[in-house]
């Protein structure tokens, strides 16, 4: 009779989607088996602190390989496990400053040893610094809050981005999508993504600010929504912008969630385009975030 050897236990991990956080568990962490982008992932501080704690432990163990057998570095200085640590930092390095060399076998050989693992080492670390600075990422701003008022008497769902760089991002694409829990007829409950169609999903030249808008019409997923059916059913919508970088030819991509509460319902957004007196136009992104009530004059249509 075979007995089941019991699985090892595992932590669970909080995992944060957008806004929300969840607990994972059940699955063994991949840090080892999957190095090179948990490296690429974590932030610069302890990308370097880890970096840091490699270099001084992997001379530290090469300098300990030294200084069991004391006289295999030549000219040691200072004397001890310090000059053997020090020796090993510039064998590491590559640097050979020209004072302190192996003149055993032994210390040749350790040295031979740590040449390999360290431009092994070295090239690694190169590749990942390229891959993290050069890695495309999208400076596209998008406004905290979505606004619900009427364009030309149809309830419209409205958002706000614009490109920090200021450069020119061809083709631009927008989707807006909805997560939200539905029941089936069957009682089968499930997350269910909605795609939301939107008046404008292409912009040929993003330089400046986009207005995404949503109609809420009659073939609209939202057409009978409210924000209290909204939240029961814990909807997220999520807008994708993607594009092409002029200046460097990279892919951008960039999203933004937006939950229930942070749907303004008969609001707009304050206008952030001025023309001055000698006809300059004046963009204030200062105020891309400011949002205000519409005036009962503006309402052309009922809330939804």
């Amino acid at each position: 009779m075979y007995r089941m050897r019991a699985p090892k236990p595992v932590h669970p991990r909080i995992l944060k989607v957008g806004k929300r956080e969840l607990v994972t568990q059940g699955l063994s962490r991949l840090i080892f088996r999957d190095l090179f982008h948990h490296l690429m992932c974590v932030g610069w501080l302890r990308l370097f602190a880890t970096l840091a704690a490699f270099f001084f432990l992997f001379d530290s163990l090469f300098g300990l390989l030294y200084h069991l057998s004391p006289g295999s570095v030549a000219n040691l200085n200072p004397p001890g496990f310090a000059g053997d640590f020090f020796f090993s930092v510039e064998t590491f390095a590559t640097v050979g400053y020209g004072q302190m060399h192996p003149q055993t076998l032994y210390g040749h050989l350790v040295a031979m040893f740590e040449i390999f693992g360290g431009l092994m080492s070295l090239a690694l670390i190169t590749g990942l610094m390229f891959a993290r600075f050069s890695r495309p990422r999208a400076r596209f701003l998008f406004a905290k809050y979505a606004v619900v008022r009427p364009i030309d008497g149809k309830p419209t769902l409205i958002f706000r981005a614009a490109n920090e760089r200021q450069n020119v991002v061809q083709n631009a694409t927008a989707r807006l999508r909805m997560v939200r829990n539905e029941i089936t007829q069957e009682g089968y409950r499930l997350r269910r993504i909605v795609d939301l169609p939107l008046l404008r999903s292409e912009f040929p030249l993003f330089a400046l600010s986009w207005t995404i808008m949503h109609v809420i019409d009659d073939d609209s997923p939202l057409r009978a929504e409210t924000a209290e059916s909204l939240a029961r059913s814990k909807a997220v919508l999520v807008l994708s912008l993607s594009g092409m970088d002029e200046n460097t030819g990279q892919a951008l991509m960039a999203r933004s969630e937006y939950d229930s509460a942070d749907i303004r319902w008969n609001c707009t957004f304050q206008d952030i385009l001025e023309e001055a007196p000698d006809g300059t136009l004046h963009i204030d992104y200062g105020s891309f975030n400011y949002i205000e009530p519409l005036q009962v004059s503006d309402t052309a249509a009922p809330p939804a």
